[in-house]
């Protein structure tokens, strides 16, 4: 074990260095300059932001500085945002996206598993067919119609929570229903699928007709191995929720991460963009180690090789 947790955090820190290096070779190697759509104070500004960062020198020069940097701990300043530098963006922001992403995990992975091995247990029957039914109708429906359709029924129409914006929990509620939805959805169908197969196993007729209940080999035998795929498509999934949707933080109305993480491409805020890849990426590569591990938890069959 712990010489697999070494090999798999040396891969992790390789993979972020390419993350981060392809990131800011691609943003620098576009025509025109950092600072061709943002005035500066001054001229004294900007010539002292091009020494201090090297931007004026070669790519390899400019490469070299920020990886420097990053290695300790310091992710420049935005080019966007004047007097802000990225860690302090990111300190303000990612919290409010890390709540929302959450929350939002928490439902979709309760919520899909519980709905994808009810299906599964009343296949073809009236639950199977309405819990897919909703599935469909969830995946289908993109969240900037269902955000402002929720919004008019729960907070306008039956006046129950916050029609937009943040601070209390009440205000978590819709935008955390409304992101968690389509991926409720797809674990809800992974989930029955895998079930589906295990449930015509040999392995689990076997554990039947040594006397145990339906209840008892479905406990026991049935669930750990069926929900192997759904543990490997929550690993990315919890990455992807905790850096922020900018569909949903508009319709709420929500100052995350998202919007930030997004924009940053369109302005070509270089410093921000490559801040926003060491967040996500660190989050990926911690999630699928988790991944892994509870690989060997669900499965007592899979090994891990250092």
């Amino acid at each position: 074990m712990a010489v697999f947790l070494i090999r798999r955090l040396l891969s992790s820190l390789l993979v972020l260095f390419f993350a981060v290096s392809l990131t800011f070779l691609l943003t620098r190697s576009l025509p025109s300059g950092p600072f061709d759509r943002e005035k500066l104070a001054s001229a004294q500004v900007r010539e002292a932001l091009m020494a201090r960062y090297k931007l004026d020198g070669t790519l390899w020069q400019q490469y070299t500085t920020y990886m420097g940097d990053l290695l300790r701990g310091d992710l420049r300043v935005s080019f966007k945002y004047r007097d802000w530098t990225v860690a302090e963006i990111l300190a303000q922001k990612l919290p409010v996206s890390l709540q929302l992403g959450a929350l939002s995990f928490l439902l979709a992975s309760t919520l899909g598993v519980l709905l994808g091995a009810l299906a599964a247990l009343r296949r073809d029957t009236p639950v199977d067919w309405l819990a897919m039914l909703g599935a469909l109708l969830a995946i289908s429906i993109p969240s900037f119609i269902t955000g402002p359709v929720m919004i008019a029924v729960f907070a306008l129409w039956l006046g129950w929570l916050p029609v937009a914006g943040w601070g209390s929990p009440a205000h978590l509620v819709l935008p955390a229903i409304c992101l968690a939805a389509p991926y409720t959805a797809y674990v809800a169908r992974l989930m029955r699928n895998s079930l589906l197969d295990v449930l015509q196993s040999d392995f689990l007729r076997t554990a039947k007709a040594k006397g145990l209940s339906d209840a008892q080999a479905l406990a026991r035998h049935a669930m750990k191995p069926a929900i192997l795929p759904v543990v490997t498509f929550l690993g990315p999934l919890a990455a992807h929720l905790l850096t922020g949707s900018m569909i949903i933080e508009s319709v709420f109305n929500i100052s995350g991460a998202g919007g930030v993480f997004v924009n940053a491409i369109q302005n070509r805020d270089a410093f921000l963009l490559c801040g926003a890849v060491v967040i996500y990426c660190s989050l990926l590569v911690f999630f699928n180690l988790v991944v892994d591990l509870l690989y060997r938890v669900l499965d007592k069959r899979i090994q891990l090789h250092g």
